[in-house]
């Protein structure tokens, strides 16, 4: 087994009363802003108050339901309920203008189509997007200033992170501009930093990072020279902070992408570093498991049995193999393999790390493992629900419990269902390769997950089928 030494990090905790899941280290999820919900009810609002410029009967119910849902979406896609670092109306002023015109004019060609009679003319049209404008722009300047004097009264704690120089300059802006927010209580140094007087903290470690963020509740985390926080070598501090759901920023260098004028701290670009939403592409995901799972089963449903045969005749009764194992969450659940080796006892099963080279394998067992043959029967654990085709690969509790102090990304990893094969396994990383390797490369997978990228990993896996090399 190769575990790279790494400094200590998180604790796992005991869990309470459940006896279905893993402990895993501590998450803090943040709950939605009050602002967001403010912005919304602004955009509706508006839309009611413009229509009482129109006609009585062209300001019918399903009218108003369309152009509200409409608007609301444009918005959500433009990101315009998204709080940035500081925002100011003004720098919003084009895009909610554009938005609101599209709502209005689709609208508008909408009742057209549907009563001729009814359709709201030029005159009519433009006022009631005056109005709504108008009406939208004095709420969010209202919201805008009452969230920067909040802000300004009650910063909340963040940690500045990149080496040492960048971040005791960026903390000190910070700390002299209060109007932004955020006040530094620590800095993460990316690299060994040179000795120098500092009133903040320079935390080394993941443990000490992990008891910052507990005993300060630090709700965001910036990263100085910007791009940087989206590099490989970043990978497990970026993972570990969203874990405990730190807000992630970028300043600086954020990449060459453009950012509004006011995104900024104070001259330095800004942007935040948004995470892939939790659920996305859950549904299609799910259906290609059950597709594939499904057909593959029932295709190599002769092979399966052959298999079962072949290990019942050589290696006697108990052809299936079942072992706990952790899943999305931490969730447990029993996958299922094809029995290659007995364990001596069940903690020999629990916590021995790798058998591929024990001498009690049978030629049968060896064979299995070598072609991944064993692996078939976990289609079943696929088509249940416990995994899917593509995921970071499920290990044992005690392994998980010991590779999450080791190493901050590897809790991250339960973030998705765990799969058949994923990333890291295309990559070479299967059997006894670097733990530190396959949760940067898992997570990664997760953090830019696509239905493509899944279907892609299958291709792989099926070609690597051809020459295997067993885990």
């Amino acid at each position: 087994m190769t575990t790279e030494s790494t400094s200590p990090a998180t604790t796992v905790v005991p869990p309470r009363g459940r006896a279905d899941r893993v402990a895993l280290p501590p998450s803090r999820p943040v709950p939605a802003p009050p602002f967001v919900s403010s912005l919304v009810a602004a955009d509706c609002a508006a839309v009611l108050l413009a229509a009482l410029t129109l006609d009585h009967e062209q300001r019918g119910a399903a009218l108003l339901m369309q152009l509200t849902a409409c608007l609301a979406a444009l918005n959500a896609y433009a990101g315009l309920y998204r709080p940035g670092a500081i925002a100011s109306v003004l720098d919003e002023l084009p895009t909610l203008a554009g938005r609101a015109a599209i709502a209005w004019c689709a609208a508008a060609a909408l009742l057209a189509a549907q009563s001729p009679r009814g359709a709201i003319g030029p005159a009519a049209l433009a006022a009631a997007y005056a109005v709504h404008l108008a009406f939208v722009c004095g709420c969010r300047a209202v919201l805008h200033h009452r969230r920067r004097t909040a802000a300004r009264a009650h910063p909340s704690s963040a940690l500045v992170i990149g080496t040492a120089p960048a971040a005791r300059r960026l903390a000190g802006v910070l700390a002299r501009h209060p109007e932004y927010g955020m006040r530094p209580v620590g800095i993460v140094a990316t690299q060994r930093p040179e000795p120098a007087e500092s009133s903040l903290p320079v935390l080394t470690t993941p443990e000490e990072i992990h008891r910052a963020v507990i005993q300060n509740s630090v709700r965001d985390a910036v990263f100085a020279g910007g791009a940087e926080a989206g590099g490989a070598e970043h990978a497990d501090l970026v993972a570990l902070l969203r874990h405990y759901g730190c807000a992630i920023r970028l300043v600086g260098d954020t990449g060459g992408g453009r950012t509004p004028m006011s995104q900024h701290l104070w001259g330095h670009a800004c942007r935040r570093l948004d995470p892939p939403p939790a659920h996305r592409g859950r549904l299609p995901k799910r259906a290609l498991d059950i597709t594939v799972a499904g057909l593959m089963l029932a295709a190599l449903s002769p092979l399966l049995l052959l298999c079962a045969a072949v290990i019942r005749l050589s290696d006697g009764p108990g052809v299936i193999f079942r072992q706990e194992r952790v899943g999305q969450d931490g969730r447990l659940f029993t996958l299922l393999k094809f029995r290659t080796l007995r364990p001596a006892d069940d903690e020999e099963a629990a916590t021995r790390w790798s058998v591929a080279h024990d001498e009690r394998m049978s030629v049968v067992g060896t064979f299995l493992r070598r072609t991944s043959l064993d692996e078939l029967p976990q289609l079943w654990n696929v088509l249940r629900g416990d995994m899917s085709l593509v995921g970071p690969r499920p290990e044992r509790p005690y392994f998980v419990a010991k590779f999450s102090r080791l190493h901050p990304g590897y809790a991250a990893r339960h973030r998705m269902p765990v799969g058949l094969t994923g990333l890291a396994q295309v990559h070479g990383l299967r059997g006894d390769t670097s733990i530190e390797d396959r949760c940067r490369f898992d997570n990664h997978y997760i953090d830019h997950w696509s239905l493509w990228q899944d279907v892609c990993i299958l291709l792989r896996t099926a070609a690597s089928l051809i020459r295997p090399a067993g885990s």
